[in-house]
């Protein structure tokens, strides 16, 4: 439900950020995210818990398009992808951190109240010094206040560049001017239908929702919310372990982020993003392949091991099985939704026992030193999969983690960065949702090894439309990216821009 409520921010939120300026879209943000805190921690029942999910996800959905724009149009061009970054690191850093706050609320009389209700206090924090803060001075100029848009670029720019830069802002809503014939605003349809009608906007679009689309499918936040899951896919059997790791994958992703700011600035956006898809291709069709291995070289079933708890102790679709002699313990998982697989005593690679999934059963299990399986099965090429997690995190953060949402902040027109901006948003949480939801399913119907190779194919197709349809905006001013679209971008011609900043894709 937060990532439905975030599907609906981020629509919403473009169009908020347009009318009434990035400053106010976020102090919005913020106050629904609060309030939302506050109503899950307090909540009595299960119905007033998803309302509270309902507005914090309106809140993240409105912060997660605002907050890069914002940054973006109130940074030097030079150094704007490393401050846009800049919020990919506080995401994954906060990530990380929310991780640690709750461990320690594991141990807090009224846990769950103390975990989702402290959410607040930093969506309070950030309305209190965004009352501080000054808006978007191209927002300001776009809507005619051109003394307080030219007072903040005075302290954005040295003195020398800052009518430079005004200029570059007359220039370009001169040009809107003459293309719309108006000035006026018009509704949420009709600016939707003017945007889609406009050649430099859809071709930033075309970019924007690509860039967006391919984070999600490469299937990110599957190893993120489900990363402990997958670990004992891997034949981790232990909660505890298999949540200190996920723990690890958490703190790469941050780490990741630190290197996108280093790097982004000087390598470009487009080649961050190219590297970073070749990378998480090889990781996901290799971790693909140590998962079939895992499920090929499962320990076998045996009879005498499934029995050795009492007669009722074997699981009941095991016994009823035609073909259980062919039986291992993938099958034994992977039948049935009540059977477990204790491994042997002797040795856990062994034929161990396919038993009823009890809570009596599994204390005999652990009693005679043997280990509980539910999801994964015992492996002796787990560990591999857990470092290619670990690869995979880490060709992620940097390109694809943090530069579509640089892409997004810099590729529209003015008049158009909110909406646009904001499409791109609902297509991310859109597709955030899709992933994460499907993905239980899929390793059900298609078994880990499939659903990684699945992955493998989506970033393969989005890896090309990387490649196709998005051109490198390093360096450039924002009045510059708008002239590069107009003729449309091919990856074949080499454009004027693109060569003065030393574009080699």
């Amino acid at each position: 439900m937060a990532v439905a409520g975030a599907i609906i921010g981020a629509a919403f939120g473009g169009w908020i950020n347009d009318r009434f300026g990035r400053k106010i879209s976020i102090l919005v943000a913020d106050f629904l995210f609060f309030v939302g805190a506050t109503v899950m921690a307090v909540s009595p029942a299960p119905w007033m818990l998803i309302i509270g999910r309902i507005l914090v996800g309106l809140g993240v959905g409105m912060a997660s398009m605002t907050a890069p724009l914002y940054i973006s149009e109130a940074s030097p061009h030079r150094i704007r992808g490393a401050l846009v970054s800049t919020n990919g690191l506080l995401i994954t850093g906060g990530q990380f951190l929310s991780y640690l706050i709750n461990l320690a609320f594991t141990q807090v009389h009224g846990t769950w109240r103390w975990m989702l209700g402290v959410a607040g206090i930093p969506a309070l924090v950030q309305f209190v010094l965004m009352m501080s803060l000054p808006e978007s001075p191209r927002w300001l100029y776009r809507k005619g206040k051109i003394d307080e848009a030219r007072s903040i670029l005075g302290k954005i720019y040295p003195d020398e560049e800052v009518e430079d830069e005004m200029q570059a802002l007359n220039k370009s809503i001169e040009e809107e001017k003459a293309e719309e014939g108006s000035i006026g605003e018009g509704g949420m349809i009709e600016k939707l239908r003017k945007a889609w009608s406009n050649d430099v906007v859809r071709r930033g679009l075309y970019a924007g929702i690509a860039v967006q689309v391919a984070q999600q499918f490469v299937g990110i936040n599957t190893v993120m919310y489900y990363s402990p899951t997958i670990i004992q896919f891997a034949g981790i059997a232990s909660n505890q372990t298999a949540l200190a790791l996920s723990l690890v994958t958490s703190g790469l992703n941050a780490i990741g982020s630190i290197v996108s700011m280093c790097f982004v600035d000087r390598y470009g956006r487009r080649r961050l993003m190219i590297i970073s898809m070749f990378g998480i291709i090889c990781c996901l069709v290799v971790l693909a392949g140590v998962f079939y291995q895992a499920s090929t070289t499962a320990p076998g079933i045996s009879k005498i091991e499934s029995a050795h708890f009492g007669a009722n102790s074997t699981c009941s679709a095991y016994v009823q099985a035609p073909d259980a002699s062919s039986w291992n313990c993938m099958t034994c998982l992977q039948k049935a939704t009540d059977c477990a697989y204790c491994s042997n005593g002797d040795n856990r690679f062994a034929a161990g026992a396919c038993v009823a999934a009890t809570d009596i059963l599994k204390g005999a299990c652990k009693a005679e030193s043997r280990t509980w399986y539910r999801k994964g099965c015992p492996s002796k090429v787990g560990f591999l999969a857990i470092i290619l997690l670990g690869l995979y995190i880490i060709m992620y953060s940097p390109g694809m983690g943090t530069v579509p949402w640089i892409v997004n902040s810099e590729i529209y027109p003015l008049r158009y960065r909110g909406i646009g901006g904001g499409i791109a948003a609902v297509s991310n949480w859109t597709s955030n949702l899709i992933v994460s939801e499907t993905f239980l399913t899929l390793t059900e119907a298609l078994g880990s090894a499939g659903t990684f190779l699945l992955f493998a194919v989506f970033s393969f197709l989005g890896l090309l439309a990387i490649y196709f349809l998005v051109p490198e905006t390093k360096g450039l001013q924002f009045e510059e990216v708008e002239k590069l679209l107009q003729n449309g971008y091919s990856p074949f011609i080499k454009n004027k821009q693109g060569s003065k900043d030393g574009d080699s894709s």
